[in-house]
């Protein structure tokens, strides 16, 4: 099984430069500078005029499954994944039930491994009570553990200072964490019932889970992660004070501290609750334009480390509630590499930045085994990119099982052609294959 992809430019490690690229079995065999290697591979793509890059590799989605399959399944979000140019998930423990035990963790592997075309790694789960099966797990074969120091997750809240110092004290593995302040949320929403009684307009999501519960929270997470000396991942930064919570001044490797935003908080502001109302809540909340610049700033600054979707589908019905009964996500990965280059073509972002910022700076953070680059000899994890062909997101052309998107109406200029999982095509542009390419992710700790 081999395939080569001619004279495409690829987009790698800070770099545009033109190539053909062989790919044999499950690894890229050959990189040519020189675009005159002419191999008798099965399968010969003539790429002029379009990019290849790996595969983006998202460290924070919500497959739903267990559970919750009436809103999304592994199998139709990874296919969703996979359109997107995203070829490596990494998926959090707030199923039902809850992912709080090894045996837990595992069905979801098995479960990955009989149907994903992505690759895949699952967080364990901690809660206030489950520090002993958290410590059972194996850091080689898992991406990390999650805390959820907020609201969003109700029974997965960890709000016991002892069980969070036990955590970060204990935890000899990367530990992920969704940080708002509960006490400063609840006193926000007693606030707002004060003044719109359950009638509270979505406009006030962003003023109850404002900058300073996602400060505190944060700030705890780091104050911990410092006092322990422990391995700490900060998701969705959504505000400018979070910013100076973390360093920039050293290479990534010798962080002990990271950070990561999310593709709704680059893209919208609380503007955007007029005419999209809870199309757009998410925890934390999309807050103003002055926010959305800073944490866009993080990127170039190295401040923030990488980007994800936070994918987390519910049906349409549920998210066109009242604001109390509305949950909060929204579907992203079929969308996110696409939105990303047209901030570069906006001039929000560099294009070489993609990469580094999906794919590259993901696979560091978390010590993931030869992915996230293209490089000779790592796993064939490729995205080919066309900057020509431009295209408007409809309910038609999408692949989440929720069968909506904030994206709707949305023209993008780029278009994923074709992506690889393992030297596999799991995606031909128009199709994606029902062929469970994927494997498990694993790190080198």
């Amino acid at each position: 099984m081999s395939t080569l992809i001619k004279n495409v430019s690829v987009i790698n490690e800070g770099t545009v430069r033109k190539a053909h690229v062989l790919i044999n079995e499950d690894r890229i065999e050959r990189i040519d500078l020189s675009c005159t290697i002419e191999p008798n591979a099965r399968e010969v793509i003539e790429a002029e005029g379009k990019y290849l890059l790996p595969g983006a590799i998202d460290d924070q989605v919500h497959f739903r499954e267990p559970g919750l399959t009436h809103k999304a399944e592994l199998a139709t979000e990874s296919k969703a994944a996979v359109a997107g140019g995203i070829t490596s998930f990494m998926e959090m423990p707030n199923t039902v039930p809850n992912t709080l035990t090894q045996e837990l963790l595992q069905q979801k592997y098995d479960r990955a491994a009989e149907v994903s075309p992505a690759n895949y790694s699952f967080f364990m789960g901690a809660s206030n009570d489950n520090i002993e099966e958290v410590l059972k797990t194996d850091p080689k074969q898992v991406c990390g553990v999650k805390v959820f120091m907020g609201s969003s997750t109700g029974n997965m809240l960890v709000d016991n200072r002892a069980t969070l110092e036990g955590i970060f004290k204990e935890c000899p593995m990367l530990i992920a964490t969704h940080c708002e302040d509960e006490a400063t949320i609840r006193a926000n929403t007693e606030k707002a019932r004060a003044t719109y009684g359950e009638n509270v307009p979505i406009s006030q999501h962003p003023v109850i889970r404002d900058a300073e519960a996602c400060y505190r929270s944060s700030s705890m997470a780091v104050e911990l992660a410092t006092k322990y000396d422990a391995r700490l991942h900060i998701l969705h930064i959504s505000t400018a004070k979070e910013i100076s919570l973390f360093r920039h001044d050293i290479p990534l490797e010798e962080k002990r501290i990271t950070a990561e935003a999310c593709i709704h908080h680059l893209w919208f502001t609380d503007k955007q609750y007029l005419d999209k109302g809870t199309h757009i809540k998410w925890n934390p909340a999309v807050k103003t334009a002055d926010d959305r610049a800073a944490v866009r700033a993080a990127l170039k600054s190295g401040h923030i480390d990488v980007v994800a979707t936070d994918h987390a589908p519910h049906t349409l019905e549920e998210k066109s509630q009242s604001y109390f009964k509305a949950p909060s996500g929204g579907p992203l990965v079929q969308h996110a590499m696409v939105a990303m280059f047209e901030m570069a073509k906006d001039g929000v972002i560099d294009m070489t930045d993609i990469p580094q910022l999906m794919s590259h700076n993901v696979a560091r953070v978390f010590d993931m085994e030869q992915r996230g680059y293209v490089r000779e000899g790592y796993y064939a994890d490729l995205v080919l990119v066309d900057p020509n062909d431009s295209w408007t997101v409809t309910r038609d052309n999408l692949l989440y099982k929720c069968g909506w998107s904030p994206f709707e109406g949305q023209e993008f200029s780029h278009r994923i052609h074709a992506t690889w999982v393992n030297g596999v095509k799991v995606y031909d542009g128009e199709n994606v294959t029902d062929n469970p390419a994927g494997k498990r992710l694993t790190f080198d700790r």
